[in-house]
């Protein structure tokens, strides 16, 4: 298993040491919630990326915005280049939900764009889940929307060995099994081409 490994060009200074050890401490000892407060820019990220390397646990942030998630989501890759970093939001561009307007006896259906690459982003998110403890997600608040049976995404995937032999019809079964589609001339996610 890899081990969550800090890297930065500073150590934890001021008030961070003595925030990091009780924010340790209350871990350990088994505490439901902590609070860490601080100014913006007081190191509250790289004081959190220390208690995550002190611990050694998987690890959830979760932020009341997509925008902030994603800049916590950078600081975090460059605090762990080595780690699972995970960037984890509601996929969704756009989403009305369903509705009844009572007084025009008018229903309005549920409509939604979704983000091809945030959709990509999620499924790293899930595989890195599925498959290692060194991960650390950082989501929006939204992201629960979608998320899914983890069985039902394990019923989905395949696994591939490096330097194994593998029968070509079994592989090209299993990925029609999980509902990809051939086409051998598109190149975009769900479909699949043989050559």
């Amino acid at each position: 298993m890899s081990e969550f490994k800090l890297e930065a060009p500073f150590k934890p200074t001021g008030d961070q040491p003595q925030a990091i050890a009780k924010l340790v401490e209350g871990i350990e000892s088994g505490l439901q919630h902590q609070t860490l407060l601080g100014v913006t820019g007081s190191g509250k990220t790289f004081s959190v990326a220390n208690v995550i390397e002190a611990v050694q646990k998987p690890t959830l942030v979760i932020s009341h915005n997509k925008t902030l998630a994603a800049q916590l989501a950078s600081e975090y890759k460059q605090f762990f280049p080595n780690n699972a970093v995970e960037y984890f939001v509601s996929y969704y561009d756009y989403y009305q939900p369903e509705a009844y307007v009572p007084s025009k006896d008018m229903y309005i259906e549920k409509e939604a764009d979704i983000n091809a690459e945030i959709e990509r982003l999620r499924h790293s998110t899930t595989n890195s889940l599925r498959s290692r403890r060194d991960v650390v997600v950082v989501a929006s608040v939204s992201c629960i929307y979608g998320v899914g049976d983890p069985s039902e995404y394990d019923h989905f995937r395949m696994y591939i060995e490096r330097g194994k032999q593998v029968d070509r019809r079994e592989i090209l079964e299993r990925l029609v099994a999980m509902q990809y589609e051939r086409n051998d001339m598109d190149v975009r996610p769900g479909l699949f081409r043989v050559r």
